[in-house]
Formats: structure tokens, sequence, C-alpha cells
């Protein structure tokens, strides 16, 4: 059993709540009163802290009241405040309003990426104008600039239809290379933040010639200036722990989001990949509308760690999910009826709150009659919580999966990846097929995935739209894509690697517990179907990269040509893919790189520059557990559903029509 690391998500609660217990680390004797304060945010603040500490555990650290540095607030003169902002030119001066008219007992001023020179005078001057020098207690970077929604899974922004993140906003010819060098200074800054947090510095891999190799170069340069600061070195003291529990360096491998469009518009099978596609989930949180009482109730998913079932199944395909619901909900009612049995045996059969505060009181010498079903009624209250959760949300996911047959277009896009004969024309399959999204993703998938399309075809699934009155700007962008790319075709080289091979399902008969006429998932007309266990494009590229040189076999490089169809005489990966070391003094030679490669990493970090999804997340973990890996984590700049990567992918056509084509 490996050595188990602490994970982003932990390391980053830690950071935060020692931030809010005024920079001091959290004792958790129970015996100190906290400090009472109040916490003031930016938008980007309260994204960080959101996900990881409820406002429970805010009021346990003492914190009375939070409130957005925008918002108008009142002075309090006899209360401390503690900032975690942005440090942009406009909390600055909104900073240093709040100094000049000295609002707080005392400022702690924590800034979420380092602040600038300017910016520290800015606020100093502002301190003595208002004299308030004494009452401004620390002034810290805290290098936090990025959002833990996992213990394996971090954001460095999250998702707005206008994010300077997006696949739009770093493939678009308008795009000025100011905004694409801030972008991806942006971007550094944030892996910068989360190799801090988790106190690494790892050796970094890059394909050569896009965006993650500017990405990696800057990083490079950013944790090479840190490590000769001995002053300020954030990597001191992790670096000793670190290399007590693993003999090797961790692998940070930084991925362009062009190697595999495919998977950001698949159709998926998974229960949180479902809910990020179908609910939008965000923020670990989804939004169900009830349409009986009329209103919309929000879910919030994320239980620090206490729901076994969303632990366990996030990453199941939906019939799993389905199945381990009803057999939660079964031992729930078997454990209610244990509690009505119980109040009657004790004459408390009343159905009123004084009932149930007597039974509370009372349980502790009853336990025992409820064997291990149970062993408290707040316990017991909050499995029902738990179960009505996962009911409600796989219930209105069950209705939508029926509604658009998405179990059909995910088994029909499986064959698809992995090149399996159809029964008929992707275009006559779509005939049965309404919602106007899904026709638009299955052709674009099924364009990626072919070796060639010919004109005849292509025309087909332009009219489909077009009789549709889809918008068909998406697959023209996908076809100039193709039609630039340098491609060979796949049958004139056999040797070629296929990208999701491996891709495919397998039917189960049956449905097992979920038949049975008191189950709340009525399954009728939906498949039963299982994934099948296989490496994704970035999944794929990660174990070529981990894998020993002696016993890589053929490499595994990959890219937009091959995904589309193009020439696999792959040339070694070491060739394609750049090797940074922020250790090392000099670029080390090929041998060298191959010589680190030997001993295979036991820390893997896969981020992916333009966006990601849930299913290459499940997917990278799930290779983690089969290695045997001591940490996975994925990363990205954004989590892109696939309705929002058609939207952000629809007007690239024309600002290639633009660019290029003026006239």
């Amino acid at each position: 059993m490996p050595v188990e690391l602490e994970s982003v998500r932990t390391r980053q609660i830690v950071a935060l709540r020692t931030m809010i217990n005024l920079n001091e680390q959290v004792v958790s004797s129970g015996v100190k009163e906290p400090v009472w304060k109040i916490l003031i945010l930016d938008r980007a603040g309260q994204d960080i802290i959101s996900p990881l500490l409820p406002v429970k555990q805010l009021r346990d650290l003492g914190v009375t009241l939070h409130l957005l540095l925008g918002s108008r607030r009142e002075p309090l003169t006899d209360v401390p405040a503690v900032y975690f902002v942005s440090p942009t030119d406009e909390n600055i001066d909104l900073m240093s309003e709040d100094l000049k008219k000295a609002m707080y007992d005392s400022f702690y001023c924590n800034f979420i990426s380092p602040l600038a020179r300017p910016r520290l005078e800015s606020l100093a001057s502002a301190a003595v104008h208002g004299g308030a020098v004494s009452q401004v207690q620390k002034v810290v970077d805290q290098y936090l600039n990025f959002i833990s929604l996992e213990d394996d899974l971090f954001v460095l922004r999250r998702y707005n239809e206008n994010s300077v993140f997006s696949y739009y906003a770093m493939n678009s010819p308008g795009t000025s290379d100011i905004a694409v060098n801030s972008m991806l200074e942006s971007i550094a800054d944030g892996l910068f933040a989360v190799c801090a947090t988790m106190g690494i510095v790892p050796i970094i891999r890059c394909p050569k010639g896009n965006a993650a190799e500017m990405v990696a170069k800057k990083l490079d340069q950013k944790l090479r200036d840190n490590l000769r600061d001995s002053r300020n070195n954030l990597f001191t003291m992790d670096g000793v722990r670190m290399s007590l529990l693993q003999s090797t360096r961790p692998l940070l491998v930084i991925g362009d989001r062009a190697a595999d469009l495919a998977t950001m518009l698949h159709h998926t099978w998974t229960y949180q990949a479902l809910m990020h596609d179908v609910l939008e989930l965000d923020q670990n949180r989804v939004t169900i509308n009830n349409a009986t009482a009329g209103k919309k109730k929000e879910y919030d998913m994320g239980t620090g760690g206490t729901d076994k079932l969303w632990n366990n199944h996030k990453g199941s395909a939906f019939p799993t999910v389905a199945e381990a619901v009803q057999e939660d909900l079964d031992a729930y009612r078997s454990s209610e009826e244990e509690i009505k049995r119980l109040k009657q045996a004790m004459g408390m059969s009343g159905e009123n709150d004084a009932a149930d505060e007597a039974m509370s009181t009372l349980l502790a010498d009853t336990t025992a009659k409820l064997g291990s079903t149970v062993t408290s009624l707040p316990q017991l209250l909050e499995a029902k919580r738990l179960i009505d959760l996962h009911t409600n949300v796989a219930t209105t996911l069950l209705d939508v999966i029926k509604e658009r047959k998405l179990d059909v277009l995910f088994e029909l896009e499986q064959k698809l990846l992995q090149h399996s004969p159809l029964d008929q024309p992707v275009t006559q399959f779509l005939s049965n097929i309404h919602h106007q999204e899904d026709v638009l993703r299955v052709l674009i998938i099924a364009f990626l995935c072919q070796d060639t399309v010919n004109q005849n075809s292509y025309d087909q699934m332009i009219n489909l739209l077009r009789e549709r009155g889809i918008e068909e700007s998406a697959l023209k962008h996908v076809q100039k894509l193709k039609s630039i790319s340098q491609l060979g075709s796949r049958a004139a080289n056999p040797t070629h690697i296929e990208e999701h091979q491996g891709a495919g399902t397998k039917t189960i008969s049956m449905f097992g517990k979920l038949l049975s006429h008191s189950s709340k998932f009525v399954m009728e007309g939906v498949k039963n179907l299982v994934p099948k266990e296989h490496n994704l494009p970035l999944t794929k590229i990660v174990d070529s990269l981990n894998t020993p040189p002696s016993s890589a076999g053929i490499s595994s490089a990959v890219g937009i040509n091959q995904m589309i169809g193009g020439s696999s005489q792959a040339p070694d990966i070491d060739d394609t893919y750049s090797f940074f070391d922020p250790k090392l003094m000099h670029q080390p030679t090929k041998e060298a790189i191959q010589s680190t490669r030997q001993q295979a990493a036991q820390d893997i970090i896969l981020f992916v520059v333009g966006g990601g999804n849930y299913v290459e997340y499940q997917n990278l973990i799930d290779y983690g557990k089969r290695k045997n890996l001591m940490r996975v984590t994925y990363g990205c700049t954004e989590l892109v559903n696939p309705s929002q990567f058609c939207d952000q992918v629809r007007p690239l056509f024309s600002s290639f029509l633009i660019a290029f084509c003026p006239c």
C-alpha cells in the first residue's frame, strides 16, 4: 500500500484556516476561544473559500460576518478584519479607503496572489493618511489563486462566459499578443501557487510549440527564481518532508486542449460528469427545478468526505449509482422501522418534536437494540438528507436520460471513438434525436474520429444541421482545423496508435435491485451500459511520459493531427515533449532525460490548458488507482461542460474568416 500524501484540497484548507486564524496555526484543542472577526472577500476569494469552508466552519474559526469588498459596509471599529482578495488596482483602492477611514480595529491583509511593490506602497500611503499604520497587523501573499473542488481536482478559475482562460480566447486570431502573454502569465502564477501549496518542485513535461510549452517555461522560471531566494524560499521545509516520503520527483504534465477535442463534447455516462453536463454542476453545487412545487432547490455535493455514496460512486456508471442509491434507501427504511418500534417500546410513539427530543436523550442507552444499522438519531437524519439529495439528483438525471436518449448517444459515440462499424450512417441515426445540441456534438465527434471525410459526407452533415436550424459554424471550424493539418491515411499506416483505443461499452441485461416495484428508479427503456476500462488521450500521454523508456514500446505521443486521423509515425516522446527541471542549472541531454525516466514518478499532476472536464478527471484518477500511485491530481484552467464548449467553438470559425479573409 503506497504512503498517502496530503491532497491539494487538504493543504489549501489548512492554509485558509491559518489565514482566517490571524495567520496563526489553528489548535484544535477546543479550549481557547477564537478571536471574533469579520472576513472581507472579493469574488475570486469567495470562489476559493466557498467549496472548502462552509459557514459553520467559518463560525468555528471566529468569523461572525463575511462581506464582499465592493459592497456597502459599515465601520466596526472594535473588530479585527481579515481581507482575502486579489491584488487588483480596484481592490487596492477599496482597501485604501478602508484604511483612510480606519473602519476596523485591526487589518490583516491577505492577497490571493503576490502584491506588486507599487500597490503595496499605495496601501502604505493610505494607512499613513488614515493614521492606521499601527492597526495594520499583517500583509501576506498567500499564493492560493486556484480552487480545489475535490481532493484530487483543482481549477484556476470558476467558469464564466467571458473567461480569459477559455478555449476561444486562446485560439481566436483576434486575441492580442499582450492579452495572450497576460493569460499565460496568469496560468503560470496559478500553477506556481499549486506547487507552493502542495510543497513540491516537480519535473515539468509539455508538448513543444504551443501554449502549454509557454506556460511551462514561465512556471519553470518562477520556480527557479524562488529556489534561488534563500530568504523567501517557499519550498525549503516541504522539500525536506517530501524527500522523506518518496524517492522520486513529482511529475507535472501540462497538456493542451487541442490534443483531445472529442472528449470535451462526448456524452458521458458517469454520475459526476452527467451532473456537469446535464445539471451544470458548478462549485460542487447543482440547482434542480421542482416542477410540482414550482421552485428551484440548490444541492451542495461537497460534503467534505462524509458522503460515502458520493465518494464511492461519483465516477461510476449511472445505473450503478441508481442501484447504490436504492440500496441506501432500503437500508434507511429498515433503520427507520427500528426507530419507530423503539419509540413505541419506550412509550414515545408520537410524531411531534418533543417525542424526537426525548428519543435523542434516551437513545444513548438503547442503541444496542438497533444493531449496527444506526448509532444515533443525528446520523439517521444525516443519512436521510443524503439519500434525499441523491434520490432527487438521480431521478432528475434519469428523466433527462430518457428524454434525450443519452444512453443511446453515449453508446454511439463510444463506437465512433474506437472506429467500430455502425449499423447505419450517423446522419440517419440522428433522425431520431431531437435535441439540437446533441445532434451537433455527435456530428463533430464523428467528423473528428473518422480517418477521412469525403465531401459528400460533409455536405450531408451540413445539410442535416441546416434542416434542423442548428448553427453550423462549430462543425465548419473543426473542418477547417482538419484541412490545415497534415493528414495521412490510417489505412496506409497500419501502425497507427488509436487515440481512444479500448473505449466502448458492455451491456448488462438486468438492472438487479432496480427491477423491484418499490424502486424509486423506473429504468425501463434505459440501457444498462458499463464503460470499458481505457485511457483517454491525455491519460495516455501521462502514461507514456511516466513509463521507463526501456518498456515504453511505441511512443503514444498524440496531438490534434493524430486525433483526427493524421499520420501516426510517432517520434520518440522525448523529442516531441519538452523537459524542464527547475532544480537543474542547465538543460539536460536526451540521455539524462531518459535516465530520469527510469524510475516512474509516484506523484503526478496533469494540468490542461484550455479547459478540462470531469470525464478526463475521472479517467486519470482511475489510471492512478490501477497503477497504485501515491498521489494523482487533475487540474485545468476551468471546468467546461459540452454545452459551454460548443459555445466557445462556434465563434472561432467567424474569427478565422475575419482574420484571414477580411474581404
